[in-house]
């Protein structure tokens, strides 16, 4: 019998240096990490919370004030009847353990509630799977002694609650609440409470042998009470089911996950920029919104707000959440075409360097230009030609091919870097995308495309976005990536209707009630489509597509991502007013004339220095387009027929501007007009346009390579 004392006092030798620097209670708290974090607004309301531990389970700590008193009943009952009365060790509980042990009898166990905390809280002292040694069981006996010692028996039981494993990875009381019964700890009634401490003797247990154990307590309980144990069977197998508590809900998942990152996980909740209502307020929207298009093949979106004097990101959609087979894609930093929206940035150039002015003349024809890699012929996205007009009306009706002649002056190298000092990192030269480059080639995202129109709303002063609170700034002081001048110039263009109507008409959805200037985009083969604009406070950028980059069907720039553009400005601006920005130093206002009666006169917007009254085409212009040429198809083209195809729905058009004129192919009349059509036989062709004096007025050349087109031909 002296052996056991002597190897208990060995043990607590042993122990006592593991636990000389014991942790307190509050340090405890203090470490303890939910496995979610919750991320909250500006104002600390909840926008989402993220699993950010997979191992476990756990949720917030919770006070012992706010566990349920049924809980904390049932646990004692079901753990440490005597947990009040002992000081670690329940040394009644220990005689009577040994002595059913000596008999082979099963007994409750003689491990107190302080002594579980113990081995909890010091890793040698886990359970193994083949559970504890002697050495540990020992050293956990110390371990609680000591713990009593410098703990109120509240902390140990509010610590013990906290931490206590309950089944599977649930780990702690609010997670168990919120996982199996969908409710707070505070609420847990009696047989919620007893299925919970039924758990921690058997977490594993299948759910009849939990609602026995669970029965049984609710007897302890409320002595005299006979429960309805069938009921109580039903009861824990449902539960035990149930997955309430979903690992990352709420309305900023993307967001949430970002701001972490860059916060290294802190401990307790994050708070960022964000606005809690307008989050909720534009996922509503552009939900809404992809319902209205889900019959034109369009499921995803994104949508991110910005303050513009300080770029704080308000708002942050990265996708639209149910309605998408891609949510977990960040929409909002997605590296996309953005199509027209680029233009507003070359105008900006070309106004800069004193190129153009708002009111100069383009030409909207078809257009031919060689490039290294061939002919590139612009159209516009209606495929009709307006003829001559101002910069104000190719930038606001976002035509192509005027824009197209404008990276022809200022050239696709010097553009890219423009956009690249306006904070849009190209990923390859302006030499490699080519006059492209003007109709949105490259590939951005709607972080830093909305970030550069916040750019044109701050004067040219370029500023990073940010999503965390930090020390206010503005954008003063800020490096300036666009004339100060040409920026206010293309804002009053993007905010006038009466100049966008040739395109949008009138009554177009981008019309705001208050002060705001907007431009629309659409990539090739229908693939992405974007509304970016801003007002006197805020710049709103949306994007709708498909994460899987399949085309959608019969979007235009109004009715894609404009309307979630309009509805969140309009709720941004409810209660407060956009006021038009002041004309910066170097611009001035002067009426101009159009020759022709191409345009009405008006008052225009000019860079000091480059103001003129009339703007009208020279002669030789008036001429040149006057004498009838061949419009399409482009000299030296190449036809490839395809056998699959009926050789009559093979048809190639010709189209050609000029009057009176009429069409030769290889010496023979074909047809009379500024159009016609040809069906095609393979080999190598002229055709010719004869004007109204009977004389070939303009030429080219084609090939038709394929076969068996001939005898139908023929037929």
């Amino acid at each position: 019998m002296k052996a056991a004392p002597l190897a208990l006092a060995l043990a607590a030798l042993l122990a006592a240096p593991a636990w000389a620097g014991l942790a307190t209670f509050d340090e405890v708290r203090r470490d303890f990490r939910p496995s979610d974090s919750a991320v909250l607004d500006r104002d600390g309301l909840l926008l989402q919370r993220v699993r950010t531990d997979t191992s476990v389970r756990r949720g917030d700590w919770i006070a012992l004030a706010d566990i349920s008193p049924a809980l904390r009943s049932a646990m004692l009952l079901s753990e440490d009847k005597r947990f009040y009365a002992h000081s670690g060790v329940d040394w009644r509980a220990v005689s009577a353990a040994a002595w059913g042990n000596l008999w082979n009898t099963r007994t409750r166990g003689a491990s107190t509630i302080t002594m579980q905390l113990a081995g909890l809280l010091d890793d040698d002292l886990h359970r193994a799977g083949g559970g504890r040694s002697l050495a540990q069981k020992l050293g956990q006996t110390v371990a609680a002694q000591q713990l009593e010692r410098q703990w109120r028996k509240d902390q140990i039981l509010e610590a013990y609650l906290n931490t206590v494993p309950f089944r599977g990875e649930i780990v702690g009381i609010d997670a168990l609440s919120r996982t199996l019964f969908g409710k707070a700890p505070h609420g847990l009634d009696a047989r919620e409470a007893a299925v919970a401490a039924a758990l921690v003797r058997a977490p594993n247990a299948k759910p009849a042998l939990v609602a026995q154990r669970a029965c049984e307590l609710m007897r302890a309980m409320e002595p005299g009470y006979k429960p309805d144990c069938a009921a109580l069977d039903m009861f824990a197998s449902a539960a035990l089911q149930r997955r309430a508590f979903d690992p990352s809900e709420g309305v900023a998942p993307h967001l949430a996950r970002r701001a972490l990152k860059e916060a290294g996980y802190p401990a307790g909740p994050l708070r960022t920029t964000l606005r809690a209502p307008l989050q909720r307020f534009a996922l509503d929207a552009l939900q809404r919104q992809l319902r209205e298009l889900r019959g034109r093949n369009v499921e995803d979106g994104a949508l991110v707000v910005l303050d513009n004097a300080s770029g704080e990101v308000l708002a942050w959609v990265g996708s639209s959440g149910t309605l998408s087979r891609a949510a977990e894609v960040d929409g909002v930093l997605a590296q996309r075409q953005p199509g027209s929206t680029l233009k507003p940035f070359l105008y900006a150039q070309a106004l800069a360097e004193r190129r153009l002015t708002a009111a100069s003349l383009l030409d909207d024809s078809s257009a031919q230009i060689n490039t290294a890699g061939g002919l590139y012929i612009p159209q516009n996205y209606d495929r009709q030609f307006k003829g001559y007009v101002s910069v104000r009306t190719a930038l606001a009706a976002s035509l192509n091919v005027p824009a197209v002649r404008t990276l022809v002056m200022v050239s696709p190298e010097a553009f890219a870097r423009q956009l690249r000092a306006a904070g849009l990192p190209l990923a390859q030269s302006g030499d490699y995308y080519g006059y492209s480059l003007a109709l949105g080639s490259a590939e951005v995202s709607l972080l830093t495309l909305t970030n550069a129109y916040r750019t044109l709303a701050n004067g040219g002063r370029f500023g990073d976005t940010r999503d965390l609170p930090g020390p206010a700034s503005t954008a003063r002081g800020q490096a300036v990536a666009i004339d100060p001048r040409a920026a206010f110039i293309v804002g009053d263009i993007l905010a006038d209707p009466n100049a966008r109507a040739r395109t949008f008409g009138l009554d177009s959805v981008l019309g705001t009630r208050f002060w705001s200037a907007v431009k629309t985009g659409t990539s090739k083969d229908m693939r992405d489509n974007w509304a970016i604009g801003w007002s006197e406070r805020y710049t709103v950028g949306v994007w709708v597509g498909n994460a899987s980059g399949a085309p959608m069907w019969d979007v235009s720039g109004t009715s894609g991502a404009a309307p979630v553009w309009a509805q969140t400005m309009a709720f941004l601006h409810r209660n407060e007013p956009s006021r038009a920005p002041t004309p910066p130093a170097g611009v001035l206002q002067a009426q101009v004339r159009f020759g022709d009666a191409l345009e009405a006169a008006r008052s225009e917007w000019f860079i000091a220095g480059t103001e003129q009254p009339l703007f009208a085409i020279a002669p030789e212009a008036s001429a040149a387009q006057a004498a009838p040429r061949i419009t399409a198809p482009a000299d030296g083209t190449i036809l490839a027929l395809d056998p699959d195809i009926p050789p009559d729905r093979q048809r190639v058009r010709f189209e050609a501007e000029g009057r009176g004129v009429q069409w030769r192919i290889d010496g023979k009349p074909l047809a009379r007009g500024g159009s016609a059509q040809w069906l095609p036989w393979p080999g190598r062709h002229r055709v010719q346009l004869i004007d109204a004096r009977g004389q070939v007025a303009d030429e080219i050349r084609l090939e038709v390579r394929g076969a068996g087109v001939v005898a139908n031909a023929r037929r």
